[in-house]
Formats: structure tokens, C-alpha cells, sequence
């Protein structure tokens, strides 16, 4: 075996294991964002909330490492290089914490009463927005967590990149608006609403400012989509 195909091997399991951890990590901390505030395992929108969550992102993980490792490599890397996308990051990491608190204290205390049918509904709008996001990942390879410019990289303008510039964030957004209605909590609604669009917004304007720098025929491509986050609106 030349060393050639070893090291390829070793990029594979090192992928793999990276993404398995990156699975297992992310299970433990939503499971105890939820359940700890709620002082009980019987919050049963936060166990369907996980299954609809947690299971289609498990099985894009074993999707794209058949089919697609090095969009998982770049997805793998999280350091940002510029100072205002650290801030932003840094903001919405913030409010994911404070945004999946509030369900588990809401249940517990019984601040909300959400009917089990907008329970429901609100994790079929989760699923609908995690589709979306896999819908953008299989077109667009180069789709990382940090703003950079890949050597070889070009604009991607099919699939749902044909409507809307950004549509991962449009899929984020609706899963993360959806997401306290899933879990039963109207008072965590309010956190989501209020400050994730405009955290949207900020981070969006500064890829398209990257993007139009150094992605070549990106601003062609603007000037072809107009909408960035959501048609009709921005």
C-alpha cells in the first residue's frame, strides 16, 4: 500500500471520528440544555424535539461521509479569520444556550400550554428547514461553517442557490424559529425572533463582502438573484 493511499486512509478515519465526536457532542450538550432546566426526563417535546433534530443530522453525517468528505473537512473548521464574524459567532452561540434554557424552564414551571397539534407542526417546520440545509449541502461542496474562498472554488447558482444567496441561513432561520414552538415554549420564541434575524443579517453582509472580494463571478450572480435571505423580502 503506498503511502499515498495510507495517508488518504488516515484522512478518512480522522474525518470520521472528528464527525462522530462532533455528533455525540452535540446529542450530550442539547440533551442537557434541555433536560437539566426541565428537573425531569419526562419533557416528552424535548425527546421528539432530539429525534427530529438530532436523527436527519446523524444521517446527513453518514450521507456526506460517503459521498462527500471533504465538504465534511471544511466543515470541521470553525476558527473564523475576521474579528466581526468572531462577535457574531460569539452572539449566536450565546442565544442558541439561552434560547434551548428557556424550554426546559418553561416546561418546568409551566409557563407556556402549547396544544400537542402546534407542537407538531413546529417540528415539521424544524424537519422542512433541516431539509433545506441538506438540499444546499449536497450543491454546494464548498458550503463551510467560516467565511473563506477555497482555491477553485466557483459560484454555485442551482438547486436553491438559484432563488436565494444564502439559502442555508433561510433553512437555519426556520428551523430556529420553529424550534421553541417544537419544544412546547412560547417564551423562548421571543429570544429567537428578536435577535437572530439581524444576527443573520450582520453575518450575511459580511460573506457577501468576502465573497464579492474574492469569489470570481459572484457579483454577476447578485445581480442575477436578488433575494439574499428571504424572496419577497431581503
Amino acid at each position: 500500500m503506498s503511502a499515498d493511499v495510507e495517508e488518504s486512509a488516515d484522512e478518512r478515519r480522522d474525518i470520521a471520528k472528528k464527525t462522530l465526536v462532533r455528533l455525540v457532542a452535540g446529542f450530550l450538550s442539547i440533551a442537557a440544555i434541555l433536560f437539566i432546566p426541565a428537573g425531569t426526563l419526562r419533557y416528552w417535546a424535548g425527546w421528539l424535539y432530539m429525534a427530529v433534530f438530532l436523527g436527519p443530522a446523524s444521517a446527513a453525517g453518514i450521507y456526506f461521509l460517503r459521498h462527500d468528505r471533504a465538504l465534511l473537512a471544511r466543515r470541521l473548521r470553525t476558527k473564523e479569520s475576521q474579528s466581526d464574524q468572531r462577535w457574531i459567532i460569539a452572539l449566536t452561540n450565546t442565544l442558541f444556550i439561552a434560547g434551548f434554557i428557556l424550554p426546559g424552564l418553561d416546561f418546568r414551571f409551566g409557563w407556556s400550554q402549547l396544544p400537542w397539534p402546534v407542537i407538531l407542526a413546529a417540528n415539521a417546520l424544524v424537519a422542512a428547514g433541516y431539509a433545506l440545509v441538506f438540499w444546499v449541502l449536497r450543491t454546494n461542496s464548498y458550503a463551510s461553517r467560516t467565511i473563506e474562498v477555497d482555491a477553485g472554488q466557483r459560484v454555485i447558482d442551482t438547486g436553491p442557490y438559484a432563488w436565494i444567496r444564502h439559502p442555508m441561513y433561510t433553512g437555519v432561520l426556520v428551523m430556529m424559529l420553529a424550534s421553541p414552538l417544537a419544544l412546547g415554549s412560547l417564551w423562548a420564541l421571543l429570544p429567537f425572533a428578536l435577535l437572530l434575524p439581524p444576527l443573520l443579517v450582520w453575518r450575511i453582509r459580511g460573506e457577501e463582502r468576502v465573497l464579492g472580494e474574492q469569489l470570481v463571478g459572484y457579483a454577476s450572480y447578485c445581480a442575477r438573484v436578488r433575494w439574499r435571505l428571504i424572496p419577497g423580502i431581503w
